[in-house]
């Protein structure tokens, strides 16, 4: 128990909070662990040191990485997710050619307009 005085509300507040802070600090070690280990601009060195903060500062060193490798962790991120997508439209089949010809038919029975065809083709040509 964190206070002395046995089982009460406020301990079990407590407990409660100190089993969310360790969830949410596992949560971001394995999410600053998977960006670091994915990265090809870092050296070796460089995931060494980073790991070894990680370990001996653990609460200092998941800051600092998030402050300093946020914005490319988000980009990174994006990108992954952009190449699994990618993966598995060429998996199913998917052709970005067969689904302008299918919006070309929505638009000619004009069971969709002129705007969200101008959208929904943009979207794909992206």
């Amino acid at each position: 128990m964190l206070f002395d005085g046995g089982f009460t509300f406020a301990n079990f507040m407590a407990n409660l909070f100190s089993i969310f802070l360790f969830i949410l600090w596992l949560w971001l070690l394995m999410t600053v662990f998977g960006d670091l280990f994915r990265r090809h601009d870092v050296s070796g060195l460089g995931k060494v040191a980073w790991v070894i903060l990680l370990i001996v500062l653990p609460y200092v060193g998941i800051f600092a990485y998030l402050l300093t490798q946020g914005r490319g962790m988000a980009e990174r991120s994006r990108e992954q997710a952009q190449r699994a997508q990618d993966q598995l439209r060429q998996a199913v089949g998917f052709s970005i050619a067969d689904e302008i010809e299918k919006l070309d038919r929505l638009k000619s029975s004009k069971s969709i307009s002129e705007e969200e065809y101008a959208r929904l083709r943009a979207r794909l040509v992206q």
